[in-house]
């Protein structure tokens, strides 16, 4: 036990800053009169409901041109937080901290009919809010101030057949969503990697423009053009390209009832050499010889009660002028997530969920191998109308590398606040 949970303060903090943001927007519950469950297996999940009012711009679906704008009932908005204790190893040690995993400020709603909005903006905290690395020195906040998301939605312009989402959004590629997992601590470990020299993060929310639409019985598309640098300055003369496809057998959407399949691609380009010429007042530069990397990828989500399993698996390639290892070849990895939640008790107010997740980069890059195994439950409070706390049980054991592997373990005990 004394070789259990030590802490290495940047391996911790590296999991807290990967650990995802999740949405959920009690004010939609407040403004129609429901329950959360009503779009939600329990927060932060989608419910078939909540995917298909999502899907429609924040409208109930048949309902466009009825809802209230919120130039008449007021801007939908809402926060989120969670803080709890951790107890972190590597079997080296065991140390344990209170944390502040950060804060989320949420607002949403329908401007006109068909015209809808999202924003989310996570606000700067200083530590030692979220660690116990001691106080910030003003450069180095445990959270960053950052707008997360802020689009347009213009709904059914073919009805249903024909979206548009313009601004920094979620990419529909992402048909496993890296932002509404049950997990704090763990999250899709493929989305995050980056191979030898790639910088590109497949869960990072991207600027640009995307059309989805659905077409009967249970197809669904999305189509994208982003910049593909996320948050960061976008010294790409080119810009990504994506696709994602889906099918659901049976009613509902994949998420709590029928069962889906999928497949996505994605084509992107990124400057492997950044000497170019100042392009700004801030010192941006034009990044110069861009080569292309892609991920194509499988979806599926099963169905049955109240269990739900989810599994996404994609190959990643980067061209050799990413590959710091072998330069002679392409960089060429693959892995994925296996996720089974479990919700019982009226509301859904008890949710067990477990997860895996591998990622397999080339052989010669053996250290990156990752194999990564979480455990969860979360129990609801709060009223009828408002299931909004959730306590939260998580433990997560993470092996890193072929030969020896680093082995790491993390548990924590949190509250979970969505108001």
């Amino acid at each position: 036990m004394k070789r259990f949970l030590t802490i290495a303060l940047s391996v911790v903090f590296t999991l807290l800053i990967l650990s995802p943001t999740a949405w959920a927007i009690p004010a939609f519950a407040r403004k129609h009169g429901f329950n959360c469950n009503m779009c939600h297996v329990a927060f932060p999940k989608l419910n078939d409901f909540g995917q298909r009012f999502r899907d429609n711009g924040y409208q109930i679906p048949g309902q466009a041109g009825l809802e209230k704008t919120v130039f008449e009932n007021g801007i939908p908005f809402a926060l989120r937080t969670t803080t709890g204790y951790s107890i972190y190893g590597n079997g080296q040690g065991t140390a344990s901290v209170f944390h502040l995993y950060g804060l989320d400020l949420l607002a949403a709603g329908v401007l006109h009919k068909d015209i809808s909005f999202l924003f989310v903006y996570t606000p700067r905290i200083d530590e030692p809010a979220a660690d116990f690395t001691g106080p910030g020195n003003g450069h180095n906040p445990a959270q960053l101030a950052a707008i997360e998301s802020a689009n347009v939605v213009f709904s059914n312009l073919v009805p249903d057949k024909l979206n548009l989402r313009i601004g920094r959004f979620e990419p529909g590629f992402q048909l496993l969503s890296s932002k509404r997992l049950y997990s704090i601590l763990a999250p899709f470990e493929i989305y995050g990697f980056a191979g030898s020299r790639n910088s590109y993060d497949f869960s990072a929310n991207q600027i640009g423009i995307e059309a989805t639409g659905r077409f009967n019985p249970g197809l669904k598309y999305a189509v994208g053009y982003i910049n593909g640098s996320g948050a960061n300055p976008d010294n790409n003369r080119f810009n990504d390209l994506y696709f994602a496809l889906s099918k659901t057998f049976g009613k509902g959407e994949g998420q709590s009832a029928g069962q889906r399949v999928g497949v996505f691609g994605y084509l992107g380009w990124q400057p492997t050499d950044f000497g170019g010429t100042d392009i700004s007042p801030v010192g941006d530069v034009n990044g110069r010889n861009n080569k292309t990397f892609h991920r194509l990828g499988v979806d599926v989500s099963l169905n049955w009660k109240t269990f739900n399993l989810q599994a996404m698996a994609f190959r990643g390639t980067d061209n050799k002028a990413f590959n710091e290892i072998d330069p002679t070849q392409n960089y060429s990895f693959w892995g994925g997530a296996v996720e089974l939640d479990y919700a019982a008790l009226p509301n859904n107010r008890l949710v067990g969920s477990l997860m895996y997740n591998w990622v397999r980069p080339p052989s010669n890059d053996g250290l990156k191998r990752i194999n990564s195994f979480s455990a969860l439950a979360r129990y609801y409070l709060g009223s009828w109308s408002a299931v909004n706390i959730a306590l939260h049980a998580e433990f997560t054991h993470r092996e890193l590398g072929t030969i020896l592997p680093f082995k790491e373990n993390l548990f924590t005990l949190l509250l979970d606040f969505d108001f």
